[in-house]
């Protein structure tokens, strides 16, 4: 029995069976490792994009926390950036005593670098401290951040009592800000 097939069939035989071995070895070869390694990268990746949520559920906490304090301590922020005025200073609490002098000391130390200290002396007509503790109110409700250091000295001469002590302004300098940065 003979078996007639054409030259043109051979050839298309051929031709299949190379490309099918051709198939086989370029899965063999490139498809099946590239697979393990995409693999390999996708768990990475899930690795990686379930670590970059946390991180952002994180921020996001964070944030919110950032900006409820913002809010409820505007107040003090806006006064940190306020620049000190000591004459407003004076003029806004003259009313407390019959003389208010404020006077800037110089001598600042190493941990003085942020802040502004002034001496001051006052004297008023009373017969209690009492306009003094006004006076501290009246500081805490102000535009600045203010620091009275102790001891505070009160004097008695007749109807008038002297005091005198120190306080600290705290200012953000923006100057000094920008030179850090």
């Amino acid at each position: 029995m003979k078996i007639n097939i054409s030259r043109q069939y051979i050839y298309l035989l051929a031709l299949c069976v190379a490309l099918l071995i051709s198939v086989l070895l370029f899965s063999f070869l490139v498809l099946i490792p590239k697979g393990k390694e995409y693999r390999e990268q996708r768990a990475q990746l899930k690795k990686s994009s379930h670590e970059l949520r946390r991180y952002e559920d994180f921020h996001e906490q964070i944030y919110q926390k950032l900006k409820k304090l913002q809010s409820d301590n505007r107040h003090v922020i806006s006064a940190f950036s306020t620049k000190f005025n000591p004459q407003r200073f004076q003029k806004q609490n003259e009313t407390f005593f019959k003389s208010l002098t404020l006077t800037k000391q110089v001598d600042m130390g190493k941990e003085e670098k942020n802040f502004s200290v002034y001496e001051v002396n006052t004297t008023s007509y009373i017969s209690s401290p009492k306009s003094f503790y006004n006076f501290l109110d009246s500081i805490n409700k102000s535009d600045w951040v203010i620091k009275v250091n102790f001891p505070i000295h009160f004097k008695r001469d007749a109807d008038m009592i002297r005091s005198s002590f120190t306080m600290r302004v705290y200012n953000v300098d923006g100057e000094k800000n920008k030179k850090q940065n």
